[in-house]
């Protein structure tokens, strides 16, 4: 679904012009690419919300009206406050509608693999998702491999996985993507609560607190405020 949004520009620079664009739910960002002058955006929160929540995500090709000139974009990177998890930026890329672009796309697996959960085995998720190349309507919203034949010695590799018409990796075919594994039981130590090493351990802890006293004033204190994600 390709969306469209109206970038206003000539927007402030700094650290406090940023925050009053974004208390008035504009998110500032820049637009580059393309061998053209970057140029610095604002855009509507929500509908850049809305454009990215559909099934491309962050894939999402958005046509970007800045100032009247249109342009198929794709974000390249968004920004976020490392505290409080809001977008501060958004950094827009120009793109060519006939030329192949590098973007991640999400693995899902799917199927059981019977034999490996009859034997007590689980499937570790090693790679989550993959550096495609495409061009721009060519790109798929995910990849979806096949577990139902993962065995404690075989896996699931790049190489194994199902690539659309017009997509190809420059990954590794043979890195892994899903492995069987046998989950760790932890088996807790029995505790001597009885005869004189039992005694003495309880003497030995009188008179010295409880552990950890005096210490907890600096495990519990507030982490210094981050800085402003925005970075202008």
């Amino acid at each position: 679904m390709d969306v469209t949004l109206t970038a206003e520009t000539g927007r402030p620079t700094g650290t406090r012009s940023s925050r009053r664009l974004r208390a008035g739910g504009k998110i500032p960002g820049v637009v580059y690419g393309l061998g053209r002058d970057p140029v610095l955006v604002a855009v509507p929160w929500p509908e850049l919300r809305s454009a990215l929540t559909t099934e491309a995500g962050l894939n999402a090709l958005i046509t970007l009206d800045v100032g009247g000139q249109t342009d198929l974009t794709i974000v390249k990177a968004l920004h976020r406050d490392p505290v409080r998890r809001d977008v501060v930026h958004v950094d827009f890329i120009r793109i060519d509608p006939d030329a192949d672009i590098e973007v991640e796309v999400p693995i899902v697996l799917e199927g059981e693999p019977k034999e490996l959960t009859n034997e007590g085995g689980l499937v570790d998720h090693l790679l989550h998702s993959l550096l495609i190349k495409a061009k721009p309507g060519r790109i798929p919203t995910e990849l979806t491999v096949d577990i139902s034949g993962i065995t404690f010695e075989e896996g699931v590799k790049v190489g194994d996985v199902p690539l659309p018409d017009g997509v190809i990796t420059e990954v590794d075919p043979e890195d892994p993507v899903a492995t069987g594994y046998v989950p760790r039981v932890e088996v807790e130590e029995p505790t001597e609560v009885e005869g004189e090493e039992g005694l003495e351990g309880e003497e030995g802890l009188e008179g010295e607190g409880v552990p950890g006293e005096g210490e907890a004033g600096e495990a519990e204190a507030p982490a210094a405020s981050a800085a402003e994600g925005d970075g202008e």
